[in-house]
Formats: structure tokens, sequence, C-alpha cells
């Protein structure tokens, strides 16, 4: 159960972004839905490894090149998933960026212990 409201929820901050970046486009709840779960497929299959093939850069910049990376992951979810649309690669930096703000306070807001 406690998936299936952690699902919704980042659907919700999905749907939620294009009211807060006029750069970022969710033509419906449904592609919300959809874009949420291809982003968690993502963020646990393809984001650990590529976190350790750019180990080097990320010491380096000090950890914020996990920034670049998350917004590079949530630009090519935007890529594959018909109408969910951002508009550069800077609008998904921050797009990410605000989408795991938004996650997380509603999370902790209904998901408490």
């Amino acid at each position: 159960m406690r998936l299936l409201a952690t699902w919704l929820i980042n659907a919700l901050a999905l749907f939620a972004l294009p009211y807060l970046m006029r750069s970022v486009r969710v033509d419906d709840f449904m592609t919300a839905m959809l874009v949420s779960v291809v982003l968690g497929l993502v963020n646990t299959i393809v984001r650990p490894i590529l976190l350790l093939l750019t180990l080097p850069v990320t010491l380096l910049s000090m950890g914020l090149f996990v920034f670049v990376l998350n917004g590079l992951l949530f630009w090519a979810v935007a890529r594959m998933v018909p109408g969910f649309h951002v508009f550069g690669f800077w609008s998904a930096v921050w797009a990410a960026m605000l989408y795991s703000v938004i996650s997380w306070a509603l999370t902790t807001l209904i998901l408490k212990d």
C-alpha cells in the first residue's frame, strides 16, 4: 500500500511541475503516472551505474555533478515518454531538483510512520 501511495505522490509532484515551470509540460495525469514509474525504474537501475562510472568527476566537483546527472536522467525520461516534455537541459536540471523537493515534502506530510 505504501508503494502505491508513493507512486501517486510522485505522479502528483510531476503533475505540479508545469504549474511551477513553463519549460516542463505533462499532458495528463496518466502520463504523469507513467513518467513516475519510468523515472523510478531509471533511478533504480541506471542511476547507480552512472554514479559509479562518473565517480571521479563527482568527487572533483564536490558532488555537484550529481545534479547534472539527475538532470540528464530526467531529460532522458522526457525523451522516452510521449506526453512529457522538458525544453532544454538546464530546465531538466532545475525540474529534477524541484521534483525531488516536492516529492520529498509530499511524502513527509502524507506518509508519516
